[in-house]
């Protein structure tokens, strides 16, 4: 395939130019819908710069994407290309793990530091004298102002939708897995199969993700401002149920790949980077499953 021997130098692109514009974008259509929920302006822009913005990133990726793609089937790479791609992948993958650290800190800080100080507990027991009554508890039901923060009725077993969701995400590591091996061995078939299988559990998993949501908001009083419980709660299996959505349109990508004739044995970097993102975003849903819901 390759026949570059030295490093492959690509020509100018555009790419990196309308990525930097989609980003600036959607994070200012983002800041603007949020300060604007805030303000309680109705008539906002903001969903609709956010809107734009999201749809000058799909226009990159799918092009810059397409480029990578096509420049490899071209036999453009080398195998220090290869290499590159893989501690490029694997770089990506550290900065998503530190990026759901910072969230799971977050959260270790308000339950057990941040919180009991508020109760009157510890060494800064004087901020109880700012609501005197407040106990402090996790889950929080009783937020130390009710009237701006009304809290959540209760909060959502983690033995329904949550296990479902736990049991679909490991069943689709391993099926995946399957697939990967498949590949190695050249069984087309067996390959299409697991990992169609694979983006179905996925899809399955944000269909109930959003079940769980709308019956958290509608029945439960349980949202974003709700107080910390329901900031944090969001916040952590929202950014994560971003991550599967982006997975699963990776994986499906990878499907439409493989069902025109890519990859193979000796020449599959794209599908194993594919592997490699969503078995992490299963580790991290099993810690979430740990430490939001079950403790």
């Amino acid at each position: 395939m390759a026949t570059h021997e030295h490093y492959y130098v690509p020509a100018q692109s555009k790419w990196p130019i309308i990525a930097t514009l989609g980003l600036v974008t959607t994070v200012y259509g983002l800041a603007t819908w949020f300060n604007d929920l805030k303000a309680a302006r109705p008539e906002s822009h903001g969903p609709l710069i956010f809107f734009v913005g999201g749809l000058l990133l799909a226009y990159m990726l799918f092009g810059w994407f397409g480029t990578v793609i096509k420049e490899s089937r071209g036999g453009l790479y080398s195998p220090q290309m290869d290499r590159s791609f893989r501690w490029g992948m694997s770089w990506f993958i550290f900065s998503e793990v530190m990026f759901f650290i910072a969230f799971f800190g977050a959260l270790f800080y308000v339950r057990n530091i941040s919180g009991p100080a508020l109760g009157g507990e510890g060494a800064k027991g004087i901020a109880h004298m700012l609501w005197p009554n407040f106990q402090f508890t996790w889950p929080l039901l009783g937020n130390p102002d009710s009237k701006l923060f009304p809290p959540p009725k209760e909060v959502i077993s983690p033995w329904g939708l949550p296990l479902l969701n736990t049991v679909l995400l490991v069943s689709s590591s391993v099926t995946v897995t399957i697939a990967h091996h498949a590949l190695k061995k050249g069984h087309r078939g067996a390959l299409k199969l697991w990992l169609a299988l694979t983006v179905l559990l996925g899809s399955a998993f944000l269909t109930f993700q959003a079940e769980e949501y709308m019956h958290a908001y509608r029945e439960l009083g349980l949202t974003l401002g709700s107080g910390i419980y329901g900031a944090t709660f969001f916040m952590l299996t929202g950014f994560h149920g971003a991550h599967v959505t982006i997975g699963t349109i990776i994986l499906f990508v990878m499907l439409m790949r493989i069902m025109r004739g890519h990859f193979d044995s000796e020449h599959q970097f794209g599908f194993e980077a594919a592997s490699w993102y969503w078995h992490f975003v299963d580790v991290v849903w099993i810690g979430l499953f740990v430490f939001v819901y079950v403790l």
